[in-house]
């Protein structure tokens, strides 16, 4: 244990070391955070949908469940022949993560909104609130608390599914567990989980800090008041 230690100190008092781990990381946060933010987007908008459209509601289950099944390396090999990007372009990391992030927030969305009172719409659309404004400024806000949930599963799962993008030469804290495996070298493959377990803690306090600044009503205990309503 004690040589260990001693190798982990020799490893992380590397200037070298220690500026190759903060571009893993920086790496890191930008091929997981990026498709969060994409997907939730995307989640969203098919959620819309659903929750408009009752005939696609089942549509949209089926094909979210089938693309989370597919196996994460397979595509990330099998995007660059969908788009036309090389290999080991992190554009791919990004659309595949897109992609299961988009798939494992629908039915977090459609739960969402169905989960908003229907006499908050129904006097929303009575003091002229269109569809779309309806939508953005009282069915969204209202569905956050439990968007938030599935938004927090969601970055958890993409920070860990960047990790396999290095067994196709992209970047990330996984190059640290594939030198480590093939050097047999296990500093960097002990500091790359505490680095990914510490950022989809840190990530995930933030998303929860989000979720109460978007909902101040929650705190108080009431509901918003929608602008107009006095009138």
């Amino acid at each position: 244990m004690g040589d260990f230690f001693e190798e982990l100190g020799s490893y992380l008092g590397s200037a070298n070391n220690r500026a190759q781990l903060l571009g893993n990381l920086l790496d890191h946060i930008y091929l997981s955070l990026v498709p969060l933010v994409l997907g939730i987007v995307v989640a969203i908008a098919a959620g819309w949908l659903g929750h408009r459209f009752r005939q696609v509601r089942s549509v949209l289950f089926v094909l979210s469940n089938l693309l989370y099944t597919i196996p994460s390396l397979a595509l990330f090999v099998v995007i660059p022949g969908l788009i036309g990007t090389r290999i080991l372009n992190s554009v791919n990391v990004i659309v595949a993560l897109t992609i299961y992030t988009a798939a494992l927030l629908v039915r977090p969305v459609l739960d969402a909104l169905d989960a908003v009172p229907p006499h908050i719409t129904a006097a929303a659309t009575a003091i002229g609130y269109r569809a779309p404004r309806r939508f953005l400024g009282v069915e969204l806000p209202l569905a956050v608390p439990v968007l938030a949930a599935g938004v927090r599963v969601a970055s958890v799962s993409n920070i860990s599914l960047v990790s396999v993008g290095a067994l196709i030469g992209t970047g990330g804290l996984g190059v640290l567990f594939t030198d480590g495996f093939q050097r047999e070298y296990f500093s960097p493959i002990v500091v790359g989980i505490v680095l990914t377990l510490l950022l989809a803690l840190v990530v995930d306090l933030v998303l929860v800090l989000l979720r109460n600044v978007l909902t101040p009503w929650e705190r108080a205990g009431k509901t918003p008041v929608l602008e107009g309503a006095a009138a």
